[in-house]
This record gives C-alpha cells, structure tokens and sequence, in this order.
C-alpha cells in the first residue's frame, strides 16, 4: 500500500533558545571579568606607580616641662634660663634596595623629654598599597624576612618622599631592633631597609 507524498523540509532545525543561553554565557562571562580586574586593582592599585607623594617634616620638639608655681608663702626666685638638650642620634643607616629603589637614610632620635622617634632622611621609594614603617630585629641583609622576626607597626608610610618622623611607642626596648624597614603589608615584601645599630 502507498504512502502518500509528504513534503520533506530540508531547513535545519534551531534550537530557539541556543542565542539565549550563548547570551547568558557571554554576560556571566564579562561580570566574573570585571570581577576579577576590581579585585586585582584594589590589591594592586597600579596607578599608585605613577603617583608620588612627599612629606617635609622639621624634626620634633621637646616637649615643655611643666614649672612649679611659686607659692603665696615662698618668695618666687630667679632661675637661670635652661637650654634644652640636642636630640641624640642613638643609631643611623642608608637604605638598601629590596623589592623597590629605595634610598635615604634613617635615624633613630631619642629627644630630651625621652621620646623616641625613626626619622626618615632624604627619603625616596615607590608608591604603593599598605606600605607601613617598622622596626625589626632582622639585620638589615635580612630585612625581606622581617615578618619572621620581632618588630614594631609605626605606621603607614606617610609619604614616598621627603623628611619624615615617626614616634616608637612608649616603653619599647630599642635595643632589640638593629633596622628600620619599609614593608609592603600587603604583599609581605620589603621595599628597603636600614640599618640603625650604632
């Protein structure tokens, strides 16, 4: 028995949600991307390369010793004038290179009052994300390893350039730190060092 004549359709057969689905990849695609280059930018931060900053700071005062007020009872009397002592450099050094071109020199200050300070000389190194100034008890041709050794957070770098001073906390035993380190938090890397042993 014979079958009627159908017509063949010879067209290929599409799937109607193929370019949306295609659609839907390329979207996901380009949103994981601008994901990533948000992530990498903010660790990064690559314009801070093109950036420089300086600080130009005088090298910090001692501070006033409060006088006595001479009583009703006590006649007050003439003293001569006090000059203040000099600050003392207790220990400097140059900067040596690590991860950046860093140069200057670094100084360990202890003013009359008994404040210490590091004071940044001369100063210069790259820019770039979480870059703090410590003491550490790793020797300057150690510095890259600073993190492995005692050390002391005095701060965010303030500038890449220029003269700048940083207080050492009250009641720290400088004499356990031979250098001072500029470390990038971040990375877990030294962008220079120097040596403050005297």
């Amino acid at each position: 028995m014979s079958t009627p004549n159908t017509p063949i359709d010879l067209q290929p057969r599409t799937n109607p949600s193929a370019p949306r689905s295609r659609r839907a990849r390329w979207i996901g695609g380009g949103v994981i991307a601008l994901a990533v280059l948000a992530v990498a930018a903010y660790l990064f931060q690559p314009w801070a390369l093109f950036t420089n900053t300086t600080v130009n700071e005088s090298l910090p005062q001692t501070l006033p010793q409060p006088t006595a007020t001479p009583s009703a009872a006590t006649p007050p009397t003439t003293s001569p004038t006090i000059t203040p002592a000099s600050p003392q450099t207790l220990g400097s050094g140059t900067f040596r290179s690590y991860e950046h071109s860093t140069s200057g020199t670094a100084k360990l200050i202890k003013l009359a009052d008994g404040r210490l300070f590091v004071r940044l000389e001369d100063f210069n190194t790259s820019n770039g994300p979480d870059v703090k100034v410590w003491l550490t008890a790793a020797a300057v041709d150690r510095a890259d390893k600073s993190r492995d050794s005692a050390y002391v957070d005095l701060g965010d770098l303030k500038a890449n350039n220029g003269n700048q001073n940083y207080e050492v906390p009250p009641g720290t035993k400088v004499t356990t730190y031979k250098s001072v380190v500029v470390w990038c938090d971040r990375f877990s890397v030294a962008f220079g060092a120097a040596s403050i042993t005297s």
